[in-house]
């Protein structure tokens, strides 16, 4: 009689030999259209940035203290992004929980019994009397599914790579706050520089307004102009008003990106202060490491590529060793005993005969499944790129039009200063000085409103390369 040692040896020795195989494809991530550069002439230089780097602090480039503020707390205190942890833990715990499939499973399960048996149930004619019986038991239990056609390594893969995916997908959200933040926080400032402007023109009207008061008081002009001297400022007075309402929408959007309540945050008001960063592109292939969400797309093609092979090794037997081990015994002093001891184990094959075609159409839909991954990693790409190329077009376009801006901002302040001169003159009515100051005023808030643009589009165009960079060249 063989020695139990040496028949586990040649057991686990054959699960070993027949483990080596896998059924379905092993995955190799498809092809993507990747342009050899981007189509808007900007500084760039070639990178190897990774999608797991750390993105850094890299709003910390814009110089604004209330800024890093808002986006510690906005990382620390966001419910959505800790929604987002907490799904990216659950991932991170099943690919765990699938990693365990392969190791046998050993469970032991110490029981105490005491029973009561009647001695006629076997056959002795003693009436009711019975005895009292207890018995111990302390067993072994053993599990384990021969891996002989790769369900659990395919399995183990299709997890991992879920789990690598929710953790993308955190990265994405996260660096899609960090911007949403950003961008709402810099259309503020723009909206306070806009108010601000709009304030010092009330108080020049209102300055002017005095001035027409008294002309016509003193008959030097007629009533016309001073409905209209009125008549502007309570114009501009309006317009200050209703950007407020804009300004606090932003501010009650503001607090709820860092977790507070609107109610109770409050940002004091505060001009624009314009520093658009210089951001080195990188070259476009870099793209495709960089961004989170391109990332995610890419790991979702290796899950559902690996459960094609978890859907084929349906169609073949499944192979589990079973086994228990223990000792048993009527009492508890000798239940340890050499003599008491038990073991059992052999293999147990499920072969399947006759699914109704469900087998089938669980590997058809798994190939499709696979089909879709890759439609929307390639999309994913061109989404990015465009995303790229929406940016270093916008900003191109945006300082130039900032250009033009300024020069008009220039020419209609002189020539706002000629006319108050010539009406101060008595050569021109005052229809001509509150023409001027209207152009003057639009032309000076277009200007804030471009630098406003500048800020949140430099935002857009560094969540298009998938944030941080400066580590990373």
């Amino acid at each position: 009689m063989k020695h139990p040692a040496r028949t586990l040896l040649t057991i686990w020795t054959l699960i070993a030999l027949l483990s080596g195989c896998a059924l379905g494809p092993d995955y190799q991530k498809p092809s993507a259209l990747v342009p050899l550069q981007y189509k808007h002439d900007a500084p760039w230089k070639a990178a190897t940035p990774s999608d797991h780097l750390d993105k850094g602090d890299w709003w910390e480039i814009y110089a604004d203290e209330t800024l890093n503020g808002l986006e510690r707390q906005a990382t620390e205190a966001n419910q959505t992004l800790k929604s987002a942890f907490a799904r990216l833990t659950q991932a991170q715990a099943a690919a765990g929980i699938s990693k365990a499939d392969r190791l046998p499973g050993i469970d032991v399960t110490a029981t105490a019994r005491r029973s009561r048996f009647l001695l006629n149930q076997f056959g002795l004619d003693s009436g009711p009397t019975g005895i009292l019986f207890n018995y111990y038991t302390v067993p072994l239990s053993l599990s384990y599914e021969i891996d002989l056609f790769g369900r659990v390594k395919r399995s183990v893969e299709a997890a991992q790579a879920d789990a690598d995916s929710a953790t993308a997908d955190y990265r994405s959200l996260l660096l899609l706050l960090q911007a949403d933040l950003a961008r709402s926080y810099f259309a503020l400032r723009s909206i306070d520089t806009e108010i601000l402007l709009l304030e010092q023109t009330v108080k020049l009207r209102e300055e002017a307004l005095k001035m027409v008061q008294g002309q016509f008081d003193h008959g030097l002009i007629s009533k016309l102009d001073l409905l209209r001297a009125q008549a502007e400022l309570a114009s501009t007075q309006a317009e200050a008003i209703g950007l407020q309402k804009q300004r606090g929408e932003l501010e009650n959007s503001i607090a709820l990106l860092i977790g507070e309540s609107p109610s109770n945050f409050t940002l004091e008001a505060a001009a624009l202060k314009l520093v658009v960063p210089a951001i080195a592109p990188g070259l476009p292939s870099s793209l495709l490491e960089r961004r989170p969400d391109v990332a995610a797309a890419e790991r979702q093609m290796a899950a559902t590529s690996a459960r094609i092979g978890v859907a084929k090794t349906a169609f073949f037997p499944a192979i589990s060793l079973t086994g228990s081990a223990g000792f048993g015994s009527s009492q508890v002093d000798g239940l340890f005993n050499w003599d008491n001891r038990s073991w059992g184990l052999g293999p147990a094959i499920s072969l399947p005969i006759f699914a109704g075609g469900r087998n089938r159409a669980n590997l058809k839909r798994a190939k499709a499944a696979y089909e879709e991954a890759i439609a929307n990693y390639r999309q994913q790409v061109l989404v990015a790129f465009q995303e790229v190329e929406d940016g270093l077009n916008g900003l191109q376009v945006l300082d130039r039009q900032a250009q033009a801006l300024q020069q008009a901002v220039d020419a209609a302040t002189q020539v706002w200063m000629i006319s108050e001169k010539r009406y101060k003159a008595g050569l021109v009515n005052y229809f001509e000085v509150i023409d001027s100051q209207r152009t003057a005023l639009l032309s000076e808030r277009l200007l804030a409103q471009n630098r406003g643009q500048q800020m949140t589009t430099s935002v857009l165009l560094i969540k298009a390369l998938g944030g941080g960079w400066q580590d990373a060249f």
